[in-house]
């Protein structure tokens, strides 16, 4: 094994520390504890359910601002700037979510429901799955994507450029693609949803490390806020994200036991086109030769999906019990594990965009 390898894996190691390095059998034990919770205990999900407004846990919101705050920390806002002024990594994350994913959802998902699973899933079931699937690949993610990012070491600064981007066009883009795809044309977008997940989910955190950085740095010094302050949140990211796990998998542990042959026919296809978006984003950023710190997030942007809009829409579309809701759910289930699986690869491979 050469130096080189062994340096860049000791540098991996370092990314993600003690959990990090044991953070697929965390993940496992807080999926099978959710699970175990919502059957056995079913208080603690049925009391954490009624502090919900617009379709948006407030639980939930809690942890993830929990793993957004340390990323918000370390924006300096000077380098919002600068980040607007490097185009290359905002083109392949607008083409790659507004002009790729949701087609390539579509199609993928049509392939594996109406063709190859024809046989299993009846042919109105397979458009209502469709339609959930659909409503997944319309909307990248808003939240968990700075997460995705804080784990593989992503710019900060350039993350907050390329979700606000992406939040603007979703504000426009969403509502007619759905309605192409889907072709229907009463599409109703929950608008309460999607500004409250903004707010929550952005102009919150950030508004935080904001003014921590600033009042730190102010009264103790840079040294202090970036080999001090920082080193604090060091495993809080991994810590809120393993206790988001238990929370969704309590609230679905009803579904996943209730259903468990449809959830994996509707997950092939989501993980696939999960697989295919974060290879033309991450290969397209390699080919361009973007830095990973900007390769990695836009892989990961495209790959996530902004599932409390996907869910609501689901609902408010076709119904709480619909299929399309179920495929919505899937979503929300199969999205730590695979995004955790990205973000190892976006790790294991950074030494590609090395020089």
């Amino acid at each position: 094994m050469s130096k080189k390898i062994q340096t860049n894996q000791n540098q991996q190691e370092n990314v993600l520390g003690f959990f990090g390095k044991y953070l697929t059998i965390w993940v496992a034990l807080c999926i099978i504890a959710g699970v175990l919770i919502g059957q056995f205990i079913p208080a603690v999900p049925e009391t954490l359910s009624k502090f919900t407004y617009a379709q948006v846990s407030i639980p939930v919101a809690v942890l993830i601002w929990l793993m957004i705050y340390p990323m918000m920390l370390k924006i300096d806002f000077s380098s919002i700037v600068e980040a607007t002024k490097k185009p290359k990594g905002l083109t392949v994350t607008c083409v790659s979510n507004w002009l790729i994913k949701p087609f390539s959802m579509y199609l993928i998902a049509a392939l594996f429901l109406k063709i190859v699973f024809k046989n299993l899933i009846s042919p109105d079931l397979a458009s209502q799955y469709l339609a959930g699937a659909v409503l997944l690949g319309a909307a990248p993610c808003t939240a968990m994507v700075f997460v995705w990012s804080h784990l593989t070491k992503g710019d900060p600064a350039y993350t907050l450029v390329q979700v606000a981007v992406n939040d603007i066009i979703l504000l426009v883009a969403f509502t007619p693609i759905v309605a192409f795809l889907l072709g229907v044309s009463n599409v109703a977008v929950p608008y309460d949803t999607l500004f409250l997940s903004v707010i929550l989910f952005i102009i919150i955190p950030l508004a935080g490390g904001y003014f921590s950085r600033k009042y730190i740095i102010k009264s103790k010094g840079l040294d202090y806020f970036e080999n001090v302050f920082l080193k604090k949140f060091d495993n809080v990211t991994i810590i809120g994200l393993l206790l988001t796990l238990i929370i969704i998998f309590s609230f679905q542990g009803e579904v996943i036991l209730g259903n468990p042959f449809h959830i994996v026919l509707i997950a092939i296809p989501l993980i696939i086109q999960t697989f295919f978006i974060f290879i033309v984003a991450y290969g397209w950023s390699k080919a361009w030769k973007l830095p990973h710190n900007i390769a990695a997030p836009a892989g990961l942007i495209g790959a996530s999906n902004f599932f409390e809009l996907a869910v609501a829409v689901a609902i408010s579309l076709f119904g709480l019990e619909s299929g399309a809701a179920l495929a919505t759910v899937v979503g929300v289930l199969v999205e730590v594990p695979l995004m955790l699986a990205l973000v190892r690869i976006a790790n294991n491979t950074r030494h590609w965009f090395e020089k």
